[in-house]
């Protein structure tokens, strides 16, 4: 401990395609819409979580609303930074500063990612006053997260279905021993929930109505034991151009996603056949556990275990596990050197 580590903030970052998170202080200060809405005259950023989402699919042509990551990884580098940045200067404690302080941060990256992509997720955290920045896998983190031994000799398999990639992975011994990072999580939903009802109902839908019929009524079975109600969903018409309304059933829902949550699935398969046959005996005793936004969509969890024929257990507050076991490393970054890629 230097002399100067009263000047040295920590933070955790789960920088998702859909949600950012930040821990600080073993607290999440900040769990906010991975948007930022840009004026296209000035090319100054207006507003950024949910401010922006707000705004979206609602904007005039002086303003533009984009997502900075996309598929778990930064595709606009400079809204990404300016986001990240904004992010930290709200961070209530870091704000009666006189000065920013240093930051020492571990931040969440995909398992699937490159070397470039991830100097992309290394630079945008030095350029916002990172000076020390420790990166780690996400399976890794959310099974931290869902309170997972990771440094027994004993096989733990994680599926993190977040909102631009599905993450599975088995872990033993502190390692990785295979992985799968798949393009198909809650984005791809959401646009399947927009496809079939432009379709099936002539109906044009945004992404905001879109994913609010996924949280709403989405379902990954045709039966379920206590059924959400029928929602009426708003948009335009594409053969008349008015606006109309119409009824829609949990079961519809059920066929648009059918596809995508088929290919998670096979994912799912080709990573157990992957597995060394001792690590799939301790699989067999232990289960799946799901972490992610994705795994919250309903009988998912029953359909997975109808298809391996194992346990599935969704972690607690799913959508956090991964920021909470980025945190866990954070605040015992000794304990987790192996794990943690500096």
């Amino acid at each position: 401990m230097g002399f100067f580590d009263f000047l040295t903030e920590e933070i955790a970052i789960d920088l998702g395609t859909a949600n950012t998170l930040i821990i600080h202080n073993d607290k999440v200060v900040v769990d906010s819409p991975s948007i930022v809405a840009i004026n296209r005259t000035t090319n100054k950023i207006i507003a950024v979580g949910q401010e922006a989402n707000q705004m979206q699919g609602k904007t005039h042509e002086n303003i533009k609303t984009i997502r900075p990551l996309k598929d778990g990884v930064i595709a606009d580098f400079n809204a990404s930074e300016q986001m990240i940045s904004m992010f930290i200067k709200n961070i209530p404690s870091l704000k009666k500063r006189f000065f920013t302080p240093s930051l020492r941060m571990v931040i969440c990256i995909p398992s699937g990612i490159t070397e470039v992509e991830m100097r992309a997720v290394r630079e945008s955290a030095e350029r916002v006053n990172g000076k020390e920045v420790y990166l780690i896998h996400e399976p890794m983190a959310a099974a931290i997260g869902i309170g997972v031994d990771i440094m027994q000799p004993k096989g733990n398999m994680i599926v993190d279905i977040g909102g631009g990639t599905t993450e599975i992975a088995v872990i033993a011994l502190s390692g990785i021993v295979c992985d799968k990072s798949v393009k198909i999580a809650g984005d791809v939903f959401t646009n399947d929930i927009i496809y079939y009802m432009r379709t099936q109902h002539n109906l044009f839908v945004g992404e905001r109505t879109a994913e609010r019929v996924k949280i709403s009524i989405g379902s990954a079975t045709e039966e379920l034991e206590n059924p959400p109600d029928d929602m009426s969903v708003q948009g335009r018409d594409l053969l008349t151009g008015k606006p109309k309304e119409i009824m829609i059933s949990y079961r519809e829902i059920h066929k648009a996603l059918d596809k995508s949550i088929i290919r998670i699935e096979d994912s799912v398969m080709e990573t157990l056949a992957q597995t060394p046959p001792e690590l799939a005996a301790d699989i067999y005793n232990t289960g799946v556990y799901l972490a992610g936004g994705g795994s919250m969509l309903r009988g998912l969890d029953k359909r997975l275990s109808q298809k391996t024929e194992l346990p599935i257990f969704i972690a607690e507050d799913p959508l956090r596990a991964v920021v909470r076991g980025t945190g866990t490393a954070l605040k015992n970054i000794e304990r987790y050197k192996s794990v943690l890629v500096k």
